[in-house]
């Protein structure tokens, strides 16, 4: 089989490439050059480049680096920024995933005559009945079946994911006795575009005018604060509100960039059944409306068993608010581990 594997310069891909050599694949790595930028995490810098490099030459497999910055500004990058001017909290890993290495990639890697498109990926595709399915991978600390969870089963057909029937400690010592130039290398935990130095606030007010907001209680309308930056409230958030609580833990249950307020409330407002959702994709068949499932709604979170109604998800218990932009991903009620789809959380929690 001829492969093509992302190799963004971590551990997880290095191995994935590893892997594909060893069981005989005709192995290519291309690296995505996605931001031009300042950056100093994720697979954006010229030092995962390198690496990435270094990698391929020690498997004796060629590499080559795409550019793919253009798709990446308009598909990510500027999204994320258009979301947190108008109060949502967008996820952009999902996004890049979306539109980037599984639609743009994985589009190219067809048109040049490949099999598939191998990741390093944290999670598995599995033979369903009719359609290969997407699994949980088997480290439940780096499970990544969440950020793949709008994957559908043409894409899944070309998709090749081998760290995940793997734990993370056994991909290091993979990589560790195979000699691999990133087998100590330390895993990437933020957005790939954003420099730690000034952080998201820094990197929005670069791009966008952010807007000083007032706080209000959402029961008595009262005001009871000020935030400096409105577009940067998460629905949800507790800490960074600047609240004098006198022990009450308050939240902010909803945010209206246009008014340039926050509502804040207690535990109670904070969570709901309901959520609102939209742009759902599936990896096999539609999950149909009153049908059963287990919806996770972070990327670590907790599956909790729901019903999907005509406008979302209804939960069985309050949970506490999913914010906007973010997604929701169903998973198999009988068998947890298998994806079935997932869709984008709406402003507020739906209403019936």
């Amino acid at each position: 089989m001829r492969v093509l594997v992302a190799m963004s310069g971590g551990v997880d891909s290095s191995v994935a490439a590893g892997l594909l050599v060893e069981e005989g694949h005709e192995v290519v790595g291309a690296t995505l050059k996605l931001w031009g930028g300042a950056s100093d995490s994720g697979c954006c810098s010229v030092g995962d480049v390198d690496d990435a490099r270094r990698v391929a030459r020690h498997l004796g497999v060629p590499h080559h680096v795409f550019n793919m910055a253009e798709r990446f500004e308009e598909t990510v990058v500027g999204p994320y920024v258009t979301d947190h001017s108008r109060g949502r909290t967008p996820n952009p890993c999902i996004e890049c995933n979306r539109n980037v290495k599984f639609g743009s990639l994985l589009e190219r890697a067809r048109r040049l005559g490949f099999d598939a498109l191998a990741t390093g990926h944290h999670a598995r595709v599995v033979q369903g009945t009719r359609e290969p399915r997407l699994a949980r991978g088997r480290d439940p600390d780096k499970d990544q079946s969440y950020v793949l969870s709008m994957l559908h089963a043409d894409q899944l057909r070309s998709i090749v994911l081998p760290v995940g029937s793997m734990t993370k400690k056994d991909v290091r010592a993979w990589a560790a006795h195979r000699s691999l130039p990133t087998a100590a290398k330390p895993d990437s935990q933020d957005v790939c575009f954003i420099h730690s130095d000034r952080g998201r606030d820094g990197f929005l007010a670069d791009r966008i005018e952010l807007h000083s907001g007032t706080l209000v209680d959402a029961v008595s309308g009262e005001a009871v604060g000020i935030v400096p930056a409105v577009e940067l409230v998460t629905v949800g958030q507790r800490r960074g509100l600047g609240l004098t609580t006198g022990g009450r833990r308050r939240f902010a249950v909803e945010v209206d960039v246009s008014r340039r307020q926050v509502k804040v409330g207690d535990g109670r407002l904070a969570t709901s059944r309901r959520v609102t959702v939209d742009r759902w994709t599936w990896t096999a068949r539609p999950v149909e409306t009153g049908s059963r499932a287990l919806a996770q709604t972070s990327a670590h979170g907790r599956p909790v068993p729901c019903t999907r109604t005509p406008w979302g998800v209804e939960f069985d218990e309050p949970q506490r608010l999913v914010a906007p932009g973010q997604t929701v991903a169903l998973y198999d009620l009988v068998d947890p581990e298998l994806v079935v789809g997932s869709g984008t959380a709406l402003v507020g929690p739906a209403t019936a």
